[in-house]
């Protein structure tokens, strides 16, 4: 299935009832989901106020992401764009649509990392060497890596997920929820975007690790099995957005992701 949606869809039936806020930002973030099919999709809208409306580039973000993430081998929710007439607050907008189907096999139940680790880990234990214990020490450094390429500041405790089984086996959902990263907080504004320095050490909302993405690596043992990237990947990924996406921030993505894999690669995280 495409992940480029342009024909207008009509999500009008959906109800924008989930609402998540999150520091740095004006707005909130409204979830919805649709049942009415074999599998749960769920939908999301990029920043959202009463005032200005639908704004920003999350869910461009998230496919951008869902792109990289099918280049490196990682596993991943896969996200599609879908330009949709919605119904918010008794208004009617078009906008575009972050759309996702579940993860979880039927009879998994989730439960958020930050959570689960403060049931079970032992004393003195940090995150990184929980999820050692548990054997996700591999996910764990796929993770870090990729919230290091894409400028990630939002994997808090809830944004990284264990999905239990009836028979008690556990394990971490595939990576998911990438909207705040890039350059997010410039909107439209090019001139901001452009002047984004691609190496900034942005102040991250993690669990795992620190706040900042650059100090992350050090936990990351390398070489990593993971597939690598180029220009002309990355122009590929990049290519059909400019209907979605302005030029500036375009180009200063395909910046970010370019300047912080050599980083990566010099510092033999990746090959």
């Amino acid at each position: 299935m495409a992940d480029l949606i342009t024909e207008l869809k009509d999500l009008t039936h959906l109800t924008w009832d989930e609402r998540a806020t999150t520091s740095g930002t004006g707005g909130a973030f409204l979830k919805a989901r649709d049942a009415l099919h074999r599998t749960t999709r769920y939908y999301k809208l990029s920043c959202y106020d009463a005032y200005r409306g639908i704004y920003g580039h999350e869910c461009v973000n998230e496919l951008i992401v869902s792109r990289l993430l099918e280049a490196l081998r990682i596993p991943h929710v896969s996200y599609r764009l879908v330009r949709a007439r919605v119904l918010v607050d008794g208004v009617e907008r078009v906008t575009w649509v972050s759309e996702s189907e579940s993860y979880r096999a039927d009879d998994e139940k989730k439960q958020a990392f930050d959570v689960f680790y403060d049931l079970r880990r032992e004393a003195g234990e940090s995150p990184i060497e929980f999820c050692t214990r548990y054997g996700w020490r591999s996910h764990v450094e796929q993770m870090l890596l990729v919230d290091y390429l894409v400028a990630n500041r939002d994997r808090h405790g809830a944004n990284i997920e264990v999905l239990r089984s009836p028979s008690g086996a556990v394990r971490l959902a595939p990576l998911f929820d990438h909207g705040l990263c890039f350059v997010f907080s410039a909107y439209d504004d090019e001139g901001r975007a452009a002047a984004f320095d691609p190496l900034s050490d942005v102040n991250a909302n993690n669990f795992i690790g620190t706040r900042s993405l650059r100090e992350n690596l050090r936990f990351v043992r390398g070489p990593l099995d993971v597939g690598s990237i180029d220009e002309g990947q990355v122009d590929s990924m990049l290519g059909d957005l400019q209907v979605v996406l302005p030029k500036a921030h375009r180009e200063k993505i395909k910046e970010i992701i370019l300047t912080r894999w050599a980083v990566a690669r010099d510092l033999g995280i990746v090959s």
